[in-house]
Protein backbone atom coordinates (compact mmCIF):
# COMPACT_ATOMS: atom_id res chain seq x y z
CA UNK A 1 0.00 0.00 0.00
CA UNK A 2 0.87 4.02 -0.69
CA UNK A 3 2.41 5.57 2.59
CA UNK A 4 1.30 9.17 3.35
CA UNK A 5 3.62 12.62 3.34
CA UNK A 6 6.77 9.74 2.58
CA UNK A 7 8.20 10.21 -0.80
CA UNK A 8 10.11 11.45 -3.18
CA UNK A 9 10.28 15.04 -4.89
CA UNK A 10 11.60 15.16 -8.06
CA UNK A 11 11.54 17.84 -11.02
CA UNK A 12 11.40 16.95 -14.73
CA UNK A 13 11.92 19.13 -17.59
CA UNK A 14 11.39 18.54 -21.10
CA UNK A 15 14.82 19.43 -23.60
CA UNK A 16 15.68 20.52 -26.78
CA UNK A 17 18.97 17.51 -26.33
CA UNK A 18 17.56 14.03 -27.40
CA UNK A 19 18.46 11.72 -24.31
CA UNK A 20 17.99 11.73 -20.43
CA UNK A 21 19.92 13.82 -18.15
CA UNK A 22 20.60 12.85 -14.53
CA UNK A 23 20.61 16.92 -12.91
CA UNK A 24 21.01 17.66 -9.62
CA UNK A 25 20.55 14.63 -6.79
CA UNK A 26 19.66 15.95 -3.23
CA UNK A 27 19.38 13.27 0.31
CA UNK A 28 21.81 10.44 -1.08
CA UNK A 29 24.13 9.13 -3.00
CA UNK A 30 23.07 7.91 -6.74
CA UNK A 31 24.51 7.55 -9.73
CA UNK A 32 24.07 10.02 -12.10
CA UNK A 33 25.03 7.64 -15.24
CA UNK A 34 21.44 7.51 -16.30
CA UNK A 35 22.30 3.68 -17.80
CA UNK A 36 22.51 3.02 -13.72
CA UNK A 37 19.59 4.97 -12.05
CA UNK A 38 16.57 3.82 -12.07
CA UNK A 39 14.32 6.61 -12.59
CA UNK A 40 16.05 7.35 -16.33
CA UNK A 41 16.15 3.72 -16.89
CA UNK A 42 12.56 3.67 -16.52
CA UNK A 43 11.93 6.53 -18.35
CA UNK A 44 13.78 5.15 -21.24
CA UNK A 45 11.70 2.28 -21.14
CA UNK A 46 8.77 4.43 -21.74
CA UNK A 47 10.18 6.26 -24.49
CA UNK A 48 11.57 2.96 -26.43
CA UNK A 49 7.31 2.66 -26.75
CA UNK A 50 7.05 6.32 -27.26
CA UNK A 51 10.15 8.30 -29.41
CA UNK A 52 9.71 11.88 -29.85
CA UNK A 53 13.19 14.45 -30.63
CA UNK A 54 12.99 15.97 -27.25
CA UNK A 55 15.05 15.04 -23.69
CA UNK A 56 14.52 15.09 -20.56
CA UNK A 57 16.38 16.57 -17.47
CA UNK A 58 15.20 14.64 -13.73
CA UNK A 59 16.25 16.26 -10.52
CA UNK A 60 15.77 14.18 -7.64
CA UNK A 61 15.50 15.32 -4.25
CA UNK A 62 15.72 11.77 -2.54
CA UNK A 63 13.77 11.59 0.44
CA UNK A 64 13.53 7.55 0.78
CA UNK A 65 16.67 5.91 1.81
CA UNK A 66 17.79 3.42 -0.81
CA UNK A 67 17.68 -0.02 1.01
CA UNK A 68 15.36 0.85 3.83
CA UNK A 69 12.01 -1.59 2.85
CA UNK A 70 9.71 1.36 2.27
CA UNK A 71 9.86 1.61 -1.55
CA UNK A 72 13.09 3.91 -2.54
CA UNK A 73 13.72 2.10 -6.22
CA UNK A 74 9.69 2.32 -6.80
CA UNK A 75 9.48 5.84 -6.04
CA UNK A 76 12.14 6.74 -7.98
CA UNK A 77 11.01 5.20 -11.04
CA UNK A 78 7.47 6.06 -10.41
CA UNK A 79 8.19 9.66 -10.44
CA UNK A 80 9.90 9.41 -13.61
CA UNK A 81 7.85 7.98 -15.65
CA UNK A 82 4.62 9.74 -14.41
CA UNK A 83 6.27 13.17 -14.91
CA UNK A 84 7.34 12.39 -17.98
CA UNK A 85 3.91 11.39 -19.05
CA UNK A 86 2.37 14.61 -17.67
CA UNK A 87 4.85 16.00 -20.30
CA UNK A 88 3.69 13.90 -22.84
CA UNK A 89 0.22 15.12 -22.77
CA UNK A 90 -0.66 11.72 -20.52
CA UNK A 91 -0.17 9.34 -23.74
CA UNK A 92 -0.39 6.42 -20.92
CA UNK A 93 -2.61 5.11 -17.99
CA UNK A 94 -1.42 4.79 -14.54
CA UNK A 95 -1.55 1.69 -15.25
CA UNK A 96 0.51 1.47 -18.10
CA UNK A 97 3.23 3.09 -15.98
CA UNK A 98 3.88 0.62 -14.31
CA UNK A 99 4.89 -1.95 -17.18
CA UNK A 100 7.49 1.19 -18.06
CA UNK A 101 8.63 1.59 -14.44
CA UNK A 102 9.23 -1.65 -13.72
CA UNK A 103 12.21 -1.54 -15.97
CA UNK A 104 13.82 0.37 -13.06
CA UNK A 105 12.92 -2.32 -10.40
CA UNK A 106 14.59 -4.85 -12.68
CA UNK A 107 17.75 -3.17 -12.46
CA UNK A 108 17.16 -2.49 -9.11
CA UNK A 109 16.51 -5.64 -7.16
CA UNK A 110 17.06 -8.17 -10.14
CA UNK A 111 13.50 -9.07 -11.20
CA UNK A 112 10.87 -6.48 -12.71
CA UNK A 113 7.90 -6.67 -10.17
CA UNK A 114 5.05 -4.15 -9.42
CA UNK A 115 4.96 -4.80 -5.52
CA UNK A 116 5.73 -1.14 -4.47
CA UNK A 117 4.70 0.43 -7.91
CA UNK A 118 1.35 -0.11 -8.55
CA UNK A 119 0.56 1.43 -4.62
CA UNK A 120 2.84 4.52 -5.84
CA UNK A 121 0.97 4.97 -9.26
CA UNK A 122 -2.26 4.09 -8.08
CA UNK A 123 -2.69 4.61 -4.67
CA UNK A 124 -4.14 2.81 -1.39
CA UNK A 125 -3.89 -1.16 -1.37
CA UNK A 126 -3.27 -3.25 -4.64
CA UNK A 127 -3.04 -6.96 -5.35
CA UNK A 128 -0.51 -7.88 -7.99
CA UNK A 129 -2.04 -11.21 -9.22
CA UNK A 130 0.49 -11.33 -12.18
CA UNK A 131 3.36 -9.15 -13.30
CA UNK A 132 3.56 -10.40 -16.80
CA UNK A 133 0.44 -9.33 -17.52
CA UNK A 134 0.05 -6.65 -14.90
CA UNK A 135 -3.32 -8.41 -13.57
CA UNK A 136 -3.19 -5.27 -10.72
CA UNK A 137 -6.52 -4.86 -8.52
CA UNK A 138 -7.02 -1.68 -6.44
CA UNK A 139 -8.45 -2.44 -2.57
CA UNK A 140 -10.04 -0.69 -0.43
CA UNK A 141 -8.69 0.21 3.34
CA UNK A 142 -10.57 1.18 6.59
CA UNK A 143 -10.71 4.32 7.31
CA UNK A 144 -9.05 4.55 10.82
CA UNK A 145 -6.09 2.00 9.82
CA UNK A 146 -2.87 3.49 10.94
CA UNK A 147 1.04 2.38 9.81
CA UNK A 148 3.73 2.76 12.60
CA UNK A 149 7.37 2.02 10.33
CA UNK A 150 10.34 2.17 11.97
CA UNK A 151 13.44 1.95 9.76
CA UNK A 152 16.68 0.92 11.81
CA UNK A 153 20.03 2.88 10.17
CA UNK A 154 21.50 -0.33 8.04
CA UNK A 155 20.59 -0.72 4.46
CA UNK A 156 19.61 -4.13 3.08
CA UNK A 157 19.38 -4.55 -0.55
CA UNK A 158 16.44 -6.02 -2.16
CA UNK A 159 18.77 -8.24 -4.30
CA UNK A 160 20.13 -9.94 -1.44
CA UNK A 161 17.37 -10.17 0.62
CA UNK A 162 15.69 -11.91 -2.46
CA UNK A 163 18.43 -14.09 -3.04
CA UNK A 164 17.77 -15.61 0.32
CA UNK A 165 14.47 -16.87 -0.17
CA UNK A 166 13.88 -20.50 -0.78
CA UNK A 167 12.48 -21.81 -4.39
CA UNK A 168 10.20 -23.85 -3.41
CA UNK A 169 7.59 -23.61 -0.18
CA UNK A 170 6.06 -26.75 1.92
CA UNK A 171 2.66 -26.89 1.24
CA UNK A 172 1.24 -26.43 4.53
CA UNK A 173 3.08 -22.74 4.68
CA UNK A 174 1.59 -22.48 1.28
CA UNK A 175 -2.10 -23.46 2.31
CA UNK A 176 -1.44 -20.93 5.82
CA UNK A 177 -0.52 -18.31 3.70
CA UNK A 178 -2.23 -18.10 0.77
CA UNK A 179 -5.62 -18.43 3.30
CA UNK A 180 -4.56 -15.43 5.68
CA UNK A 181 -3.77 -13.80 2.10
CA UNK A 182 -7.42 -14.26 0.83
CA UNK A 183 -8.95 -13.69 4.79
CA UNK A 184 -6.90 -9.73 4.91
CA UNK A 185 -8.69 -8.61 1.73
CA UNK A 186 -12.12 -9.85 2.55
CA UNK A 187 -11.18 -7.43 5.98
CA UNK A 188 -10.47 -4.44 3.97
CA UNK A 189 -13.40 -5.07 1.96
CA UNK A 190 -15.59 -5.46 5.57
CA UNK A 191 -13.82 -2.79 8.13
CA UNK A 192 -13.28 -6.29 10.11
CA UNK A 193 -10.21 -5.29 12.52
CA UNK A 194 -10.28 -8.46 13.82
CA UNK A 195 -10.08 -10.79 11.06
CA UNK A 196 -7.79 -8.19 9.77
CA UNK A 197 -5.22 -8.57 12.91
CA UNK A 198 -5.72 -12.58 12.28
CA UNK A 199 -4.57 -12.43 8.83
CA UNK A 200 -1.48 -11.05 9.60
CA UNK A 201 0.95 -13.68 9.45
CA UNK A 202 3.93 -14.24 7.01
CA UNK A 203 4.97 -18.10 6.77
CA UNK A 204 6.33 -17.73 4.07
CA UNK A 205 9.17 -14.28 3.66
CA UNK A 206 9.39 -13.23 7.30
CA UNK A 207 10.87 -16.28 8.53
CA UNK A 208 14.08 -16.00 6.78
CA UNK A 209 14.28 -12.33 6.61
CA UNK A 210 14.17 -11.55 9.78
CA UNK A 211 17.13 -13.23 10.92
CA UNK A 212 18.73 -9.91 8.71
CA UNK A 213 16.80 -7.08 11.20
CA UNK A 214 18.48 -6.54 14.35
CA UNK A 215 15.83 -7.32 17.49
CA UNK A 216 13.24 -7.93 15.14
CA UNK A 217 11.63 -10.72 16.95
CA UNK A 218 11.85 -8.04 20.21
CA UNK A 219 10.18 -5.17 18.21
CA UNK A 220 7.40 -7.56 17.10
CA UNK A 221 6.76 -8.96 20.26
CA UNK A 222 6.36 -5.46 21.83
CA UNK A 223 4.57 -4.58 19.52
CA UNK A 224 1.75 -7.03 19.60
CA UNK A 225 1.33 -6.11 23.67
CA UNK A 226 1.19 -2.77 23.07
CA UNK A 227 -2.31 -3.44 20.29
CA UNK A 228 -0.92 -3.28 17.05
CA UNK A 229 -3.33 -5.26 14.71
CA UNK A 230 -0.30 -7.13 12.91
CA UNK A 231 3.44 -6.42 12.75
CA UNK A 232 5.37 -7.53 9.69
CA UNK A 233 8.36 -6.56 7.90
CA UNK A 234 8.26 -3.95 5.61
CA UNK A 235 9.20 -4.59 1.82
CA UNK A 236 12.97 -6.48 1.75
CA UNK A 237 13.75 -4.87 5.10
CA UNK A 238 14.95 -3.67 7.43
CA UNK A 239 11.85 -1.57 7.96
CA UNK A 240 9.79 -3.10 10.25
CA UNK A 241 6.04 -1.53 9.93
CA UNK A 242 3.34 -2.33 12.08
CA UNK A 243 -0.82 -1.90 11.51
CA UNK A 244 -3.04 -0.26 14.28
CA UNK A 245 -6.62 1.21 14.50
CA UNK A 246 -6.23 4.98 15.47
CA UNK A 247 -3.96 7.55 15.50
CA UNK A 248 -3.26 7.43 19.30
CA UNK A 249 -2.75 3.16 18.86
CA UNK A 250 -0.47 3.89 16.41
CA UNK A 251 1.53 6.57 18.58
CA UNK A 252 1.74 4.16 21.31
CA UNK A 253 3.15 1.67 19.12
CA UNK A 254 5.57 3.76 17.44
CA UNK A 255 6.80 4.47 21.29
CA UNK A 256 7.34 0.49 21.93
CA UNK A 257 9.29 0.31 18.85
CA UNK A 258 11.57 3.11 19.96
CA UNK A 259 12.18 1.67 23.20
CA UNK A 260 13.77 -1.44 21.14
CA UNK A 261 16.27 0.43 19.27
CA UNK A 262 17.04 2.96 22.06
CA UNK A 263 17.96 -0.13 23.79
CA UNK A 264 21.00 -1.06 21.44
CA UNK A 265 21.80 2.29 20.27
CA UNK A 266 20.66 1.98 17.07
CA UNK A 267 19.89 4.58 15.36
CA UNK A 268 16.27 5.07 13.49
CA UNK A 269 13.75 6.85 12.35
CA UNK A 270 10.06 6.27 12.23
CA UNK A 271 7.04 7.19 10.26
CA UNK A 272 3.63 7.30 10.94
CA UNK A 273 1.14 7.54 8.17
CA UNK A 274 -3.07 6.72 7.15
CA UNK A 275 -3.08 4.76 3.73
CA UNK A 276 -2.76 6.76 0.97
CA UNK A 277 -5.58 6.74 -1.46
CA UNK A 278 -4.19 8.98 -4.38
CA UNK A 279 -0.65 7.61 -4.73
CA UNK A 280 1.81 9.89 -6.60
CA UNK A 281 0.63 13.44 -7.60
CA UNK A 282 1.86 16.75 -8.69
CA UNK A 283 3.07 19.22 -6.05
Amino acid sequence: FCLDKIGDEMQVKMTDKPGIEIGEIKGEKLPKDPLKNVASIAVQSMLNDYPIKNGFKIDIDKKIKPGSGIGSSAASAAGAVFAVNELLGKPFSKKELIKYAMAGEAFASGVPHADNLAPVLLGGFTLVRENKNLDVISLPSPPDLMVTIIHPKIELKTIHSRSILKKNIPLNKAVQQWGNLGAFVSALYTNDYELLSRSIEDKVIEPIRSMLIPKYQEVKKIVLESGALGCGISGSGPSIFALSKGKLNAKKVGDAMEIVYKSIDLEFDIHYSQVNKKGIKII
